[in-house]
Parts: structure tokens; C-alpha cells; sequence
């Protein structure tokens, strides 16, 4: 079809002048248009993307699922579109309310998506570890930024943060806790989503699935999907060093996103198999060796994940098929991971916990 050269639509929508005009080539396919009712219906048909120059060895597979591709820039959006869309539905979330969360930066910026467009307030607490550009994106949004800066007693801020969400709960009135630690719809979104569609992307099955994990929300969903289907699964979560999911000592940090100061009610350790716990510049590192090689631009949680794929390829025995989460992408990491004098500092860090 030609586009006529002449005014554009006018208020009232006037579509005169998309006439195909006398060179259009024949009648037009009379199909739907392939146009989505709002940013949120494009979340997820991420795609599966071979890691053959960063893992090559004979007999294994690595496969990344690219959540960074999702439109607010990670697997975050899954969870808060299903969280906000089923609590709307079933009114545990009343219309025109004011939602609250905790959250290091990315699920803050889903959970503001998903409140602009369906006419929903929304307060997010961070700490001083949450990225610039993602306080910058949700403020854009329109939603409230409440920055912690006290660490708790675990060596973060989650403690401090989830204070003072129940603050907020006491003191202002129409407002709902998302509380993603605990939220079934969590782990559901990406057992319905992400999972389900590696299942339908996947002709061989799988024999690992490694991913990162804060709530463990979006493993645990993967994984019990896949599980359906792949028999034998192993499951590996890449985790912080200093983070206590696992019952490891906390300790600072600097990544947003990966790792917690509290173990999530969500937790199973009964279905990971395999924990690899990475620090802040080992999984900075390898952000950088994967853009070097695979021109995949990725943010702190996908640096861990790739480091654990890297470890477990130690250990694995071929033939093997292994599925990796890349949950974030990097432009929210451009003062710290990609950011040499902040790796410095990381790499520093790293050598002072080796003593």
C-alpha cells in the first residue's frame, strides 16, 4: 500500500489519506493489524538467543531467554503486569487506589507502568543502591520515590525499606501492599509466562535452567513449569554474595536486583538444586565479557547469571542443554557496571573479603 502525500489526520481522526491511490498494487490482506491496545500487552515473546561465542564447548548448549527485552527493561514487567491486571480483576486491588512496594529500581518501574495505565497511584520505596535512571523513569511515571538510605541489620536496606512500606500502610488510607516476597501471583506470572514459553519455544528439553534470584519468584515459576515437561531438571540460582536467601552471612552490596537481606515466605529451597553465590564484580565482569562477545547489552543480575552458567559448565557432563534468564538490561548499570572506576572499587571490595 502507498501512503498519499497530503495533510495529516486532523482531530477528528480523518484517515482519508491513507488511499492507497492508483499504485497500490492490489487489494489490501483483509487480516487484523498486528497493533497492541498499550505498552503493557507487548510484556513478554522475549526471545531465545544461542550463547555459542561466549560457550563453546562441544556437546553443551547455552540458550538465553532475553527478558531485558521486555519494554521496561527486565522480567519484572511479567510479574507486575499479572499482579496488578489479577488484583483489579478480582478487587483486591479497589480502582483508584494507591499501590506501595519496596524495590530496588526495576520492579518499582514495572509496578509504575502498569499503575499509569490502569489509573492506579503508586508509592515505591528504594534505597540509595537503586539506579539514577530507574528513580528518574518512575518519577516519570508519576509515581511517589521514597529513598532509604539506614542499612539494616543484614547489611542492606530491604528491612529498612519494608519499614517504612508499613508506615505508609498505617498512615495513608486506600493503599495495597504488592509485597512481591510473598505474592503467589509472583512466581505465577512467569509460571504462565516466561516458563510456558520456553516450554512452546523449546522442541529438545532443557537439562538446566539457571536464573537470579531476589524473591525467587521467577525461578520458581520457570522452574515448575518446566518441570512439567523436562525430566531430569537442574536448577541453578545465581545469588549475591552477602545475600541470606540461601542462609548465607549478609553482607554490603552495591547491584540492585540480585540477592535479599531476608529469606522471601516465596522460597523453596527444595526445588533449586544448585547455588552460586557471585559478588559485585565478578558479575560486572562478565556484563562485559558478554557485550565483548555477544553484543548483549545487560545489566548486574544478568552478569550473575552468566557467571553461574560459567561455573556450572565445571561440572556439567554432555550432552547438555542449558537455559539462561537474563533478567535485566544495562542502560540502568551505566554508572556502576559499566562504569570503570566504580569496577575498581567492586574489584577491591572483592579482594579485602578473600583475606
Amino acid at each position: 500500500m502507498t501512503l498519499a502525500r497530503g495533510p495529516r489526520p486532523g482531530p477528528a481522526g480523518d484517515l482519508a489519506w491513507l488511499d492507497p491511490g492508483p499504485l497500490d498494487p492490489g487489494p489490501l490482506d483483509p487480516g487484523p493489524e498486528a497493533v497492541h491496545g498499550s505498552v503493557l500487552d507487548t510484556v513478554g515473546a522475549t526471545p531465545l538467543v544461542e550463547l555459542g561465542r561466549l560457550f563453546a564447548r562441544p556437546g553443551v548448549q547455552v540458550l538465553a531467554k532475553l527478558e531485558l527485552m521486555n519494554p521496561g527493561g527486565s522480567m519484572k514487567d511479567r510479574s507486575a503486569r499479572y499482579i496488578v491486571a489479577s488484583g483489579l480483576a478480582d478487587g483486591s486491588i479497589p480502582p483508584g487506589s494507591r499501590l506501595v512496594e519496596s524495590s530496588s529500581g526495576n520492579f518499582g518501574v514495572a509496578v509504575a507502568m502498569a499503575a499509569q495505565l490502569h489509573g492506579l497511584s503508586f508509592t515505591c520505596v528504594v534505597d540509595r543502591n537503586a539506579s539514577a535512571a530507574n528513580v528518574t523513569i518512575m518519577r516519570g511515571l508519576g509515581a511517589d520515590v521514597e529513598v532509604v538510605d539506614v542499612p539494616d541489620e543484614a547489611g542492606g536496606y530491604l528491612h529498612t525499606r519494608l519499614a517504612r512500606v508499613h508506615e505508609i500502610l498505617a498512615t495513608t488510607a486506600d493503599t495495597v501492599w504488592i509485597n512481591q516476597y510473598a505474592n503467589e501471583r509472583n512466581w505465577l506470572a512467569h509460571y504462565h509466562g516466561t516458563g510456558a514459553e520456553l516450554v512452546d519455544q523449546l522442541l529438545v528439553p532443557p537439562t538446566h535452567l539457571v536464573g537470579a534470584v531476589s524473591t525467587t519468584g521467577s525461578l520458581l515459576g520457570c522452574a515448575r513449569r518446566l518441570r512439567e515437561v523436562c525430566d531430569p531438571l537442574q536448577v541453578v540460582a545465581a545469588d549475591a554474595v552477602g545475600s541470606v536467601i540461601f542462609g548465607g552471612r549478609g553482607g554490603y552490596r552495591e547491584l540492585p536486583g540480585l540477592g535479599s537481606s531476608r529469606v522471601p515466605e516465596l522460597h523453596s529451597p527444595d526445588e533449586i538444586d544448585r547455588v552460586e553465590h557471585v559478588d559485585d564484580a565478578t558479575a560486572a565482569e562478565a556484563c562485559r565479557e558478554l557485550l565483548a562477545t555477544e553484543a548483549i547489552f545487560a545489566g548486574g543480575s544478568t552478569g550473575a547469571v552468566v557467571t553461574a552458567v560459567a561455573r556450572l559448565l565445571d561440572d556439567v557432563v554432555p550432552p547438555a542443554r542449558i537455559v539462561a534468564i537474563f533478567p535485566d538490561r544495562g542502560d540502568r548499570y551505566l554508572d556502576r557496571v559499566y562504569d570503570d572506576a566504580w569496577l575498581d572499587r567492586a574489584r577491591a571490595r572483592r579482594v579485602a573479603l578473600s583475606r
